[in-house]
């Protein structure tokens, strides 16, 4: 196998300590994602939204890298071959273990957009406090770089060419519900990929994956990794 794409989601950071982002209630940190996830919940509590992304990205100092990012890096730094890392999550713990080969499909919690000119930079502090646009200038115009509901996911012409491209496709920590991300194991499989599906439990489309192997993602993510080194 030369080429893999791998899929990330919420379980792979599950075990650093960040809540999965819709919870066995509904709620990502004790909020309807519907009131701090969407351009509507901006318009209209843009005090709420902003102070929730605040909250998560100051929680993100509390973390750290587990074996499954900290494995993720490693097959990235050793593999031969192509390799893409998509992950649906916002924090940082892919980067922190040493991952490159990384595209962000759903934004980034230290990255701020603005409003006003469409920049992108980094961010790490409250913007409740009140921001700046380093691009234009613009006051209080910046907002969390986080893909909303309703909006369109980042680098997706490049993540399908990948995907198309694929001899592997991993997901890992996924529940298999969140388009377009869930539709990626749909084009794998119609370019005749290999599909592993790793994960605490089935997600909504386990029966579409060739291999599935369920448990910690800090065990199978290691474990999985160094069968694939020892026979590259």
């Amino acid at each position: 196998m030369a080429n893999i794409v791998i899929l990330t989601g919420a379980g792979i950071s599950a075990e650093s300590g960040l809540a999965t982002f819709r919870g066995p209630d509904g709620l990502w940190e004790g909020h309807r994602v519907e009131d701090v996830c969407t351009p509507e919940a901006l318009a209209r509590d843009r005090e709420t939204v902003l102070r929730f992304y605040d909250e998560r990205r100051a929680a993100l100092a509390t973390v750290a890298p587990n074996a499954a990012h900290q494995a993720l890096a490693k097959l990235d730094a050793e593999w031969r071959g192509g390799l893409l890392i998509v992950t649906q999550n916002v924090d940082d713990l892919h980067e922190r273990a040493g991952a490159e080969r990384l595209i962000h499909i759903h934004g980034e919690l230290l990255s701020a957009l603005c409003e006003g000119c469409g920049g992108r930079e980094r961010f790490a502090g409250a913007m409740l406090g009140g921001t700046v646009c380093a691009g234009c200038g613009a006051v209080n115009r910046l907002r969390p770089d986080i893909v909303f509901f309703g909006e369109i996911p980042y680098d997706m012409e490049r993540i399908e060419a990948a995907v198309q491209a694929a001899d592997l496709f991993v997901s890992i920590g996924t529940s298999g519900a969140v388009y377009p991300a869930a539709g990626f194991v749909r084009l794998a499989r119609a370019v005749g990929a290999q599909t592993l599906e790793l994960n605490l439990e089935p997600s909504e489309g386990s029966f579409l994956f060739d291999e599935r192997r369920y448990g910690p993602a800090s065990v199978l993510v290691p474990e999985w990794v160094e069968e694939l080194l020892s026979r590259q």
